[in-house]
């Protein structure tokens, strides 16, 4: 038997149960189908940002991708799990936005973002990681990376970030404090 779909406005669970460091991560979200007559209207064009998300553990991509669906004005185009890949995606896909962990298998999310940045200058890049060490957090913003999010405080300012980086400010969260610059 297959599992029932729920109808527009229906409520529907989704429990993403990851480990996050050491706690786990549980979330419901209600689909709701709704429509905004400013923006729904066919003379008024709804901006989508397309962004590139980048993690190799698959579970926390499609939680990011969950967060991210929450908001009609956010649409995640591609889902990769290393640097490589990022780079050879953000090449052919040119993201607006590019949410990248620093710890990936072939090519750092450092070195990633640094060939980004040459190939796709049009992107920006906001950092999604477990790296703290204020070293790390200061070479990301010299490369020019409009963004850091620690994945613990994801839930929190993931979207807020987003939010900043599209506003043309950059967002910094280092594990104590977060900003907008």
């Amino acid at each position: 038997m297959l599992p029932k779909v729920p109808s527009p406005g229906e409520p529907r669970e989704i429990l993403g149960q990851v480990p996050l460091s050491g706690a786990l991560f549980a979330r419901s979200e209600r689909v709701v189908q709704e429509q905004n007559p400013i923006t729904d209207t066919p003379n008024r064009p709804r901006t989508v940002t397309r962004i590139l998300a980048v993690d190799d553990f698959e579970p926390y991509r499609l939680i990011v991708t969950s967060l991210l669906h929450e908001r009609p004005d956010l649409q995640v185009i591609c889902g990769v799990s290393d640097g490589l890949q990022a780079v050879e995606k953000a090449q052919q896909l040119k993201p607006d936005l590019i949410l990248m962990d620093i710890g990936l298998p072939g090519l750092n999310g450092i070195e990633a973002a640094r060939r980004i940045l040459t190939l796709v200058p049009g992107s920006k890049i906001i950092f999604l990681t477990q790296e703290s060490s204020p070293e790390v957090i200061e070479e990301a913003i010299s490369l020019g990376a409009w963004g850091y999010v620690l994945k613990i405080q994801a839930e929190a300012d993931l979207l807020a970030a987003v939010d900043a980086v599209l506003q043309g400010k950059q967002f910094f969260n280092d594990g104590s404090s977060s900003s907008s610059r």
